[in-house]
């Protein structure tokens, strides 16, 4: 009499919006080997945890999108079967890894592009200097024509938070357009300032009274949390724009509505916030000098294609027991 045949291990995609995850890579190479499904609908494990444990708790493995599901050590306990959390990216400060690890949990993460977020800043930026969200909005109903004078970019300063993999990138755009940049971070230095062809600010704010432009591209930790806050926007000019592409913690939230509601700053792009998705009531969606994106910095085909492919070859990998491309 023939074993009864153990069941596969199952797998959840979890925040699939867009619903492309399972098209967007190869996932045959798991067929007969893992069932996999995908989640389309937001579910927030702070606001409710019980509804997150509900739908995964049968699975072994979990797929999640950047940080938007933090996995800490109390929803941990509650999924006891899960043994592989695949991330895309990687990095993700959302995950508590010495929790998962206590647990025997794998975690691993896949690769991601810088051009992706880069462009999508650039994209913030020109939309904000000729007030393309103001003239888009009129076009479409039948307002006036021609209500707003754009910025030039060229001979204006660009003023860089961090000089990194995206924040480099940034600069030589920034630079091709004619544009002064200036770049700050707690660690940079004339040499590497120099290398990528910009000026140091001597200090952040510095850097914030002499921008036009001001765009974030720092990691969040500790020490970046809340970094421009109420004195930092006050030393921005009134005729100046805050782009933030990288993580929302990076500005003090409410400081940043005073400034936008009382002209402290001309106005803001946006792509990521504290809460995501962003509530249909949040303030931010009704202010008129915002540029607000539903965080589409990483959102491309190529990048998706790169997140769920190698997540395919993690989750591949852990079934042969040697994982690739482990957190921690």
């Amino acid at each position: 009499m023939n074993a009864a045949t153990p069941p596969l291990p199952r797998c959840a995609i979890l925040d699939d919006f867009q619903g492309v995850a399972l098209g967007s890579a190869d996932w045959s190479p798991l067929d007969g080997r893992v069932e996999v499904r995908a989640l389309r609908e937001h579910i927030d494990p702070l606001a409710d945890p019980d509804a997150l444990v509900a739908a995964v708790e049968d699975c072994e493995i979990l797929v999640v999108m950047r940080e938007r599901t933090p996995l800490d050590a109390a929803l941990l306990a509650r999924l006891p079967r899960l043994r592989l959390i695949v991330t895309s990216g990687m990095r993700n400060a959302s995950i508590d890894l010495t929790a998962a690890r206590a647990r025997g949990i794998t975690v691993c993460g896949t690769a991601s592009a810088s051009e992706p977020p880069t462009e999508l800043t650039w994209a913030l930026i020109l939309g904000l200097a000729r007030q393309v969200h103001t003239e888009s909005a009129a076009m479409r109903a039948g307002g006036p024509w021609q209500s707003t004078v754009g910025l030039d970019l060229a001979g204006r300063t660009l003023g860089l938070v961090g000089l990194g993999r995206i924040g480099g990138r940034v600069a030589r755009i920034g630079l091709a357009f004619g544009m002064d940049v200036v770049a700050w971070s707690p660690h940079l230095d004339d040499e590497r300032a120099a290398a990528h062809g910009v000026r140091r600010a001597a200090s952040l704010t510095e850097l914030l009274g002499a921008a036009d432009i001001a765009s974030l591209h720092l990691v969040l930790s500790d020490r970046t949390r809340g970094l421009i806050g109420e004195p930092e926007l006050r030393a921005m000019r009134p005729d100046a724009y805050l782009v933030n592409t990288s993580r929302a913690g990076l500005v003090d939230r409410a400081a940043l509505l005073r400034a936008l509601r009382e002209g402290w700053i001309a106005g803001a792009g946006l792509d990521v916030y504290e809460t995501e998705p962003l509530p249909a009531d949040d303030p931010v969606r009704g202010l008129p000098n915002v540029l607000a994106l539903p965080h589409l910095g990483y959102v491309t085909r190529g990048n998706y294609g790169r997140y769920f492919g190698q997540a395919v070859a993690d989750i591949e990998a852990w079934l042969a027991g040697k994982p690739v491309r482990e957190l921690g």
